[in-house]
C-alpha cells in the first residue's frame, strides 16, 4: 500500500513551492476559491464553503473527485465529477453540510463550520494520522489521501464524464450535530461551562418519593469531575451512602429535614479551573392535620354578618383556603356576600340569611414540589353505620361470606367484629370495614356484631349468618350378590342442610312398598328374594340446594352346590389330643342343607364331633382312630355335590423345657429356656413375645438374641438388661397342626426414675423450700434425695447445701441452704437407690432470691497513672452473683500516707472499675493508703484490706549524660550514656534513643527503647553510609523527659557486593584446602578484613563457620563423607557480604575443580544438605 505522505498538511504554496514539483494546474473550483483570497469569497458562490489543499509532493497536483463522496447543504446547485484520485486535492462544500471524502485507504468525514478551529477528521483511515491545519474564519482545510490511481485513469487535464451526487439531508443533519462534532473533532481544551444547574427544592416531608435530586452538568474539555457543596461545606460523596453522585447530578436518598435541609452548590472541575453553580436551597414542607378539638357553635342573628375563623394547623410553606357547607364539594363560593381570607383562612359573611345554616369545613391545601396536601377542618360527631350487612345472611358450606360495615363519623370511627353467640376465630379477627370468611363451616354459623365507635360515641348493627349445605352421602349402597330365597336390606345415609330426603329407584322408576319389597326413607328391604329382583337400583337424596345419586346392582342367583371353588382339603394333618376344624363352603344359591360322613357312616352332633349350621365339622380331643376319608354332602333344589378329604393324626407338640420367671438388675444379662417335642414329619419353630407383642431379634442394637440354632430349643437371651426388658414373656412352640406356650416373668431392678412435681416456695434471700413427688422405685426402695441448682440460662447443675443435710427415701420435701441473694434460679431432684441414682426431675420454674446487703468486698485494688494531680484507683468489678442486689454501686476512702483523715467517695454502678481524684496539692508520685467496699439499696459490705496507691508520675527532669554514638556495620550503630539518678516524680522505667538523618528534622526521628536501666543498647535498620544525630531521654509512666545533647555518628560503608570468585579446592587425606580469588572493594565499599565460610558435609549436617584473613583456609575432614556445602563470604567493618555457594565432592584420593560461581541467596542450613545431595548425579556426570 503506498502513501503520498504523513503529518500535517503544508499549504497550496507550499506544495507549489516544493522541489522538483511544477505547481498545480487548479480546477475550476480552487481558482474560484483562489480569485478571492484564502479569506475571500467570490460573487454568485455562497460564503462559506471549504477549501482542501494539495499537501504531498511527489504527486499529481491535481485530483478530480472519484470515490470521493459529498453532501452538500440544500440550495447549492453544485456538480461534482467523480474519478479516481491519486494525491491530495482541494474540494469545495458550504458550511454546515457533512463532508466525506473517501479513498482506497482512508476515510475522512465531519460537519463544516465556521471558526478557526473548523476541521475535517478521519473517520476511518489506514496509516498515520495527519494533524489538520488551522483555516481562517470561513475556510476548513483538510488533506485528502489516495492511492496512486490506476494506469490510465483521468487526470485533471483529461475530459471526465460528469455526474450528479445524491443529496444526503439525512447526513448534514447528523453531522452538523453538535454531537458528531464532539465526537469526530479532536477535543480542544476549555473550561467548565454549566449547561444545567440546581434549582431550589420543596420537598413534602411526608411524600412517598425515596429520593432528591439536584441537576448539575457542565460542558467541559476535558470533561469535567464534580463537587458539591451544603451549607459551604464540601460534602463526602461515598459509594453506599445516602448521598450519591451519578454524572454531575446529586441524588439524596431519604431525605429528612433534620439531616437534609440547606444551601447545595455544585462544583464543576478540570485542568482549566473550577466554576461554582448558583446556590439552590433544599427545603422541607408539612401540613399537620386540624385540631380533633370541637369547636364550639357560632349563633347570629340573621341578617348580621359573622365571621368563622380557620386556624389552620401547622404548615409551611403557605396554604390557599376553600370552605365547604355541609358535606364534600359543595362549596361556598367566593361572590359579594362571601370572602374567603388567603391570608388567615377565614371566612366572612356579609350578612347572614336562613339558607346559611349548617356545618362549615375550611379545607387548607399546601402546593409543594412533588405533591399536593390538603385537609380538612370538620366538626366532630357519633358515629353512624351507613353500610350495613342483612338481618340473615346464608351461605353454603365452602362459600366465602362477606360482611360489609362502614360508619360516618369525626373522628374517624374504629371498627370491630364480634360473634356474639360465640367467639370469632382468630384468623378471621379484624379492624376492616369488610369481615371475610373465605370457606364458611357450620361451626361460623351464629350472629356477628359489628362495632363503629370514636371519641364522640359509638353505634352497631347484627346480622346472622345461616350456613346451609348441599346433600352429602355418609353411606350408600354397594353391588351385591343375593341367593334366592334370601332377605336382603339395603341401606344410604346423607347429610346436608336443610335434611335432605330420600327415595328409591329400580331401573330407573321409583319404587315404594309392594309384597316383598318395604321401602323406608333410606333403608330398602326384601323379603324372600326371586330372580325377577335382579336389577340396578338407585338411592336420590335431595334438598333445595341440589340431588345426589348412589347406584348399585343387585344379582339374584340360583345355583346348585359346586365344590370346584373351594373343596374340602385332601389331606387334613391334626394333632393327637388336639381339634381339627374341617370347612365344608360349596357355592349354591339357596343354600345348600350339608352332611358329613366318616367312610360311609354319617356323622351326627357328640360330645367330640360337631357340625355347625353353617356346615363346618369340629372334632375335638383326636386320636388315632380319628383317621379316614370324611365326605361332605350338599344340596339345594337345584341339584347336589360332595367334597372328600382325608384325616391324618400326629403327634401333639408340647413344652418339655418351660422359661423360669427372673428377678435381674438394669445391665445383667439374662437367658429364658424353652425346649419343645413335636411330630419328627413336621417342622418347629419358636417365638417370644413380651407383653403380647412380638420381640424382632432382626432389630439393629438390639437386645435379644436367639440362644441356639437346635430345631427343638427355642431359648432367649436378654443382653444388657433395661427397665423397659421388664414383664410377661412368653415362649410359643409351632408346627403347622398346633403349637404350645409357656410364659414367664421378668423382673428388672434399677435405679429411681425421675421424681415429679418440683416447687419453689418460701423464697429467701439464701433460702429456698423444695417439695415434689416420688417417683418409680424400679423395684428397688429408694434410699435418699439429691437437691441441684443451676443460675438460668447457662449455668451448670451444682449440688446444694440442704435441710436436712441428708434427705431419706420417704421425703417429699427439704430446704435449700447457702444460695446466693438477688439471683435467678432453677432447682431439680434425683433420687437414688441401692442400684444408683436414677434421671433428675425436669427443672423447676425459674424463681430469684430476695436482696441482702453485699457479702464480699471488691478485689484487684490497685491504681496508679494519669495526669499531675490526679490519683488514679482501679479495682475489679463485682460479678453479677456477688452483686446481691440491685443500685450497686463502689465506697472508696483514701488518704495520704501518714495522715489520719480519710477521704471518701461514692462510684455509683456495678461496672464502674476505676475513680479519679484529681487536687492541684497532690505531689507527683505521693503514696495513698486506699480501701473499698460495695453496695445496694439493702446496705454495704464489708471493707477491703488496705491498698497503696500512687498518684501520677511527673515526667523525668534530668537528661542522660556523656552520649556516645559509634557506627559499627554499614546498618547499625552502638549507643551508651551515663544512667539518670531515679527521683521523687516516679519510677524510672528506661531510655529512649531518637536518631535521624543529617540535614532531616529532629521531628522526623526514628524512635527505639530499652526495656530496662540499661546503659547502652544497638540501633539497626540504618542506611549504610550516613551520617545520624542521637540523642537518649529517660522515661517513666508520665513521659520522656528531656533530651541529651546530640551525638553524632556515621554508618560504615556498606560490604562488598562481589562474592568471593574462581573457588577451587584440594584433598589431603584428612583435610580440605579452597583458595579463592581476593575480593577487592569498590571505593562507596568497606575494606575486607577477611573471610567467612560455613561448611556442612554429608556426615555432619550441623553447618560450622570458619573466619579467616587470607584467600584460602584448610580444615579437616573426615576421609568418608562424599560431598560436602560451602559457602564463602567477605567480612569487615561494614558487615558480611553476599555468599558463593559451591558443592564439593570427593572423588577418591585427592583431586581438584574450578567453579565460576555467582552470589546466590543465603540457604537455610536445614535446607543446605537436602539440597546438596539433588546435585549429586549432575556433578558427577560432569566429573565423568
Amino acid at each position: 500500500m503506498q502513501r503520498c505522505c504523513s503529518g500535517s498538511a503544508p499549504s497550496p504554496a507550499a506544495a507549489a513551492a516544493a522541489p522538483g514539483q511544477r505547481a498545480a494546474e487548479p480546477s475550476r473550483e480552487s481558482r474560484g476559491g483562489e480569485e478571492g483570497g484564502s479569506g475571500g469569497w467570490r460573487p454568485g458562490r455562497p460564503r462559506s464553503w471549504i477549501q482542501a489543499a494539495s499537501a504531498c509532493p511527489g504527486q499529481h497536483p491535481s485530483c478530480t473527485p472519484g470515490n470521493e463522496q459529498f453532501s452538500r447543504t440544500p440550495g447549492f446547485n453544485q456538480v461534482y465529477e467523480s474519478s479516481p484520485c491519486s494525491s491530495p486535492c482541494k474540494r469545495e462544500a458550504p458550511l454546515g453540510a457533512a463532508l466525506t471524502l473517501s479513498g482506497p485507504h482512508s476515510t475522512w468525514s465531519g460537519a463544516l463550520s465556521t471558526g478557526p478551529s473548523s476541521r475535517l477528521h478521519p473517520a476511518a483511515y489506514s496509516g498515520p494520522s495527519p494533524s489538520p491545519a488551522r483555516l481562517s474564519p470561513q475556510w476548513v482545510e483538510a488533506p485528502l489521501f489516495c492511492s496512486p490511481p490506476p494506469p490510465g485513469s483521468p487526470t485533471m487535464g483529461t475530459p471526465t464524464r460528469r455526474r450528479p451526487f445524491l443529496l444526503l439531508l439525512a447526513a448534514a443533519a447528523l453531522f452538523s450535530s453538535p454531537a458528531w462534532s464532539s465526537a469526530q473533532t479532536p477535543p480542544a481544551t476549555f473550561g467548565p461551562v454549566f449547561e444545567d444547574q440546581p434549582l431550589g427544592l420543596l420537598f413534602p416531608e411526608e411524600s412517598t418519593e425515596e429520593k432528591v435530586t439536584l441537576a448539575c452538568r457542565a460542558r467541559a474539555s476535558p470533561p469535567a469531575t464534580y463537587r458539591w457543596k451544603m451549607n459551604g461545606t464540601e460534602m463526602k460523596l461515598e459509594p453506599g451512602s445516602r448521598h450519591q453522585l451519578m454524572g454531575g447530578n446529586l441524588v439524596i436518598m431519604n431525605p429528612t429535614k433534620a439531616q437534609d435541609a440547606g444551601i447545595y452548590q455544585c462544583l464543576a472541575s478540570n485542568p482549566v479551573g473550577t466554576v461554582v453553580s448558583r446556590e439552590a436551597i433544599l427545603r422541607f414542607g408539612f401540613l399537620q392535620e386540624f385540631s380533633k378539638e370541637e369547636r364550639d357553635p357560632v349563633k347570629t342573628p340573621e341578617g348580621w354578618g359573622v365571621m368563622l375563623p380557620c386556624n389552620p394547623p401547622a404548615h409551611y410553606p403557605g396554604l390557599s383556603y376553600r370552605w365547604l357547607l355541609n358535606e364534600f364539594p359543595n362549596f361556598i363560593p367566593t361572590d359579594g356576600r362571601h370572602f374567603v381570607s388567603q391570608t388567615t383562612g377565614n371566612l366572612y359573611i356579609a350578612r347572614t340569611n336562613a339558607s346559611d345554616l349548617g356545618n362549615y369545613s375550611c379545607l387548607a391545601t399546601s402546593h409543594m414540589d412533588f405533591s399536593t396536601k390538603s385537609v380538612f377542618n370538620t366538626r366532630l360527631f357519633a358515629p353512624s353505620i351507613k353500610a350495613r350487612f342483612p338481618a340473615e345472611t346464608y351461605a353454603l358450606v365452602g362459600q366465602q361470606v362477606t360482611l360489609e360495615c362502614f360508619a360516618f363519623g369525626n373522628p374517624v370511627p374504629r371498627i370491630k367484629w364480634r360473634k356474639v353467640d360465640g367467639s370469632l376465630s382468630p384468623q378471621w379477627a379484624t379492624a376492616e370495614p369488610t369481615l371475610q370468611i373465605p370457606s364458611v363451616s357450620f361451626e361460623d354459623e351464629g350472629t356477628y356484631e359489628c362495632e363503629a365507635e370514636n371519641s364522640k360515641g359509638r353505634d352497631t348493627v347484627q346480622g346472622r349468618i345461616i350456613v346451609q349445605a348441599q346433600p352429602e352421602w355418609l353411606k350408600v349402597i354397594s353391588d351385591t350378590e343375593a341367593d334366592i330365597g334370601s332377605n336382603l336390606r339395603w341401606g344410604c345415609a346423607a347429610a346436608g342442610k336443610p335434611r335432605p330426603t330420600v327415595r328409591w329407584l329400580r331401573n330407573g322408576e321409583p319404587l315404594a312398598s309392594q309384597n316383598r319389597v318395604e321401602v323406608l326413607a333410606g333403608d330398602l328391604r326384601f323379603s324372600k328374594l326371586s330372580l325377577e329382583d335382579s336389577g340396578m337400583y338407585q338411592c336420590v337424596a335431595e334438598n333445595k340446594h341440589g340431588t345426589i345419586y348412589a347406584s348399585a346392582e343387585l344379582a339374584v342367583q340360583a345355583l346348585p352346590p359346586d365344590f370346584r371353588l373351594n373343596p374340602v382339603r385332601r389331606l387334613i394333618p391334626a394333632a393327637r389330643g388336639g381339634e381339627i376344624v374341617i370347612p365344608c363352603q360349596p357355592r349354591a344359591a339357596p343354600k345348600a342343607v350339608v352332611l358329613w360322613s366318616k367312610g360311609t357312616e354319617i356323622l351326627v352332633n357328640g360330645s367330640r364331633v360337631t357340625v355347625t349350621p353353617d356346615g363346618t365339622l369340629i372334632i375335638r380331643n383326636i386320636s388315632r382312630s380319628d383317621e379316614g376319608k370324611y365326605t361332605c354332602f350338599a344340596e339345594n333344589f337345584m341339584g347336589k355335590a360332595n367334597s372328600t378329604g382325608i384325616l391324618s393324626v400326629r403327634d401333639a407338640t408340647k413344652i418339655t423345657l418351660a422359661p423360669s420367671s427372673a428377678d435381674i438388675n438394669l445391665g445383667d444379662n439374662l437367658t429364658l429356656q424353652c425346649h419343645a417335642s413335636h411330630d419328627p414329619t413336621m417342622d418347629l419353630t419358636f417365638t417370644w413375645t413380651l407383653d403380647d407383642f412380638p420381640i424382632d431379634f432382626d432389630k439393629p442394637g438390639g437386645h435379644y438374641r436367639r440362644a441356639s440354632v437346635k430345631e427343638t430349643v427355642g431359648d432367649l437371651t436378654i443382653l444388657n438388661a433395661q427397665l423397659r426388658h421388664g414383664g410377661k414373656y412368653m415362649c410359643v412352640a409351632q408346627t403347622v397342626v398346633d403349637s404350645a406356650s409357656k410364659e414367664a416373668t421378668v423382673l428388672v431392678r434399677g435405679p429411681p426414675g425421675p421424681p415429679g412435681g418440683v416447687v419453689v416456695r418460701d423464697i429467701g434471700d439464701t433460702t429456698v423450700q423444695l417439695s415434689w413427688s416420688r417417683g418409680f422405685d424400679n423395684h428397688s426402695p429408694i434410699a435418699k434425695y439429691t437437691l441441684q441448682a443451676r443460675t438460668p440460662p447457662a449455668g451448670k447443675w451444682k449440688q446444694v447445701r440442704t435441710k436436712p443435710a441428708n434427705i431419706e427415701g420417704n421425703a417429699e420435701t427439704a430446704q435449700v441452704l447457702g444460695l446466693t441473694p438477688w439471683m435467678d434460679y432453677e432447682f431439680r431432684v434425683s433420687a437414688s437407690n441401692i442400684l444408683g441414682t436414677g434421671e433428675p426431675s425436669g427443672p423447676s420454674s425459674k424463681i430469684r432470691t430476695k436482696e441482702a446487703a453485699p457479702s464480699v468486698a471488691p478485689s484487684g485494688l490497685s491504681g496508679g497513672g494519669g495526669a499531675p494531680g490526679e490519683l488514679i484507683i482501679t479495682w475489679t468489678p463485682v460479678s453479677r452473683e456477688y452483686q446481691n442486689g440491685d443500685g450497686f454501686g463502689y465506697l472508696l476512702s483514701f488518704r495520704r500516707q501518714g495522715s489520719t483523715h480519710w477521704q471518701t467517695a461514692r462510684v455509683p454502678g456495678a461496672d464502674a472499675l476505676h475513680f479519679v481524684y484529681s487536687n492541684e496539692s497532690v505531689r507527683p508520685y505521693t503514696p495513698f493508703e486506699v480501701k473499698i467496699r460495695s453496695y445496694n439499696r439493702r446496705g454495704e459490705g464489708p471493707e477491703s484490706l488496705t491498698a497503696l496507691v500512687y498518684s501520677a508520675e511527673e515526667e523525668p527532669r534530668v537528661a542522660p549524660i556523656k552520649v556516645w554514638a559509634k557506627g559499627v556495620s554499614s546498618s547499625e550503630m552502638n549507643v551508651t550514656w551515663e544512667p539518670v539518678q531515679q527521683d521523687t516524680s516516679g519510677v524510672l522505667l528506661g531510655y529512649e534513643i531518637r536518631y535521624w538523618k543529617a540535614g532531616d528534622k529532629e521531628a522526623a526521628a526514628d524512635r527505639v527503647r530499652t526495656a530496662g536501666l540499661d546503659t547502652s543498647a544497638r540501633v539497626t535498620g540504618l542506611h549504610p553510609y550516613t551520617k545520624y544525630h542521637v540523642t537518649v531521654r529517660a522515661y517513666n509512666r508520665a513521659g520522656t523527659g528531656p533530651a541529651s545533647p546530640p551525638a553524632n555518628t556515621t554508618t560504615m560503608k556498606p560490604p562488598p557486593r562481589q562474592p568471593p570468585g574462581n573457588i577451587s579446592w584440594t584433598f589431603s587425606s584428612s583435610s580440605l584446602s579452597i583458595k579463592w580469588d581476593p575480593v577487592v572493594p569498590l571505593r562507596n565499599e568497606s575494606a575486607v578484613t577477611g573471610y567467612k565460610m560455613l561448611y556442612q558435609n554429608d556426615l555432619h549436617p550441623t553447618p560450622m563457620l570458619h573466619l579467616t584473613s587470607k584467600n584460602w583456609i584448610e580444615i579437616a575432614v573426615p576421609e568418608d563423607f562424599g560431598h560436602a556445602l560451602v559457602q564463602i563470604r567477605t567480612t569487615g567493618p561494614g558487615g558480611d557480604g553476599v555468599p558463593t555457594e559451591v558443592h564439593i565432592v570427593r572423588n577418591g584420593g585427592t583431586s581438584m575443580m574450578v567453579e565460576n560461581t555467582a552470589a546466590c541467596p543465603t540457604a537455610h542450613p536445614g535446607s543446605l544438605l537436602s539440597y546438596s545431595v539433588a546435585m549429586l548425579p549432575v556433578i558427577g556426570y560432569l566429573e565423568l
